[in-house]
């Protein structure tokens, strides 16, 4: 009785034994309704990691995009206070002559929303990527000091 069946992905016939990927009996289910790349694309939203770290002058966003360039990134504002971080990671093209043993990178499009709280100054968000990390950068709007008003007594 040979265990690569239940453990490994089985796609060589070989038993890994760090492989992760266990023998998934909806895979098969899932692959014929969905297409084959449903579990890779929900991976690929799923594991965008963002730090969001508050300082005393601003909401600073750091998201790890490795291989991606600033043109495969989109940052933007919807409805004044929700920054949505946005972009996607192509897979690369497979030529017939290759053979391929493992393919771990996730690849797809990937999206994460964030709302911001009412001391954000949206008028003045800055983002650059720099090594790979996303930086995105929302100052702290300005407290505004309470207007004392000198009233006139008649």
């Amino acid at each position: 009785m040979a265990l690569t069946p239940f453990f490994g992905s089985g796609r060589n016939g070989v038993f890994d034994p760090f492989d992760l990927g266990f023998w998934d009996p909806v895979d098969s289910w899932r692959s014929n309704f969905f297409g084959r790349n449903v579990g890779r694309d929900v991976q690929a939203v799923a594991s965008t990691r963002i730090d969001w770290v508050e300082t005393p002058e601003a909401h600073v966003f750091k998201a790890d995009l490795p291989g991606l360039q600033k043109e495969d990134v989109k940052v933007t504002l919807e409805g004044g206070r929700t920054l949505q971080i946005s972009g996607e990671r192509t897979r690369e093209q497979e030529k017939k002559t290759d053979t391929w043993h493992r393919v771990e990178r996730s690849h797809g499009k990937f999206l994460r929303r964030f709302r911001l709280p009412d001391n954000a100054n949206v008028e003045s968000v800055n983002a650059k990527v720099e090594n790979g990390v996303l930086t995105v950068t929302v100052p702290k709007a300005k407290k505004a000091e309470p207007e004392v008003r000198v009233v006139n007594i008649d």
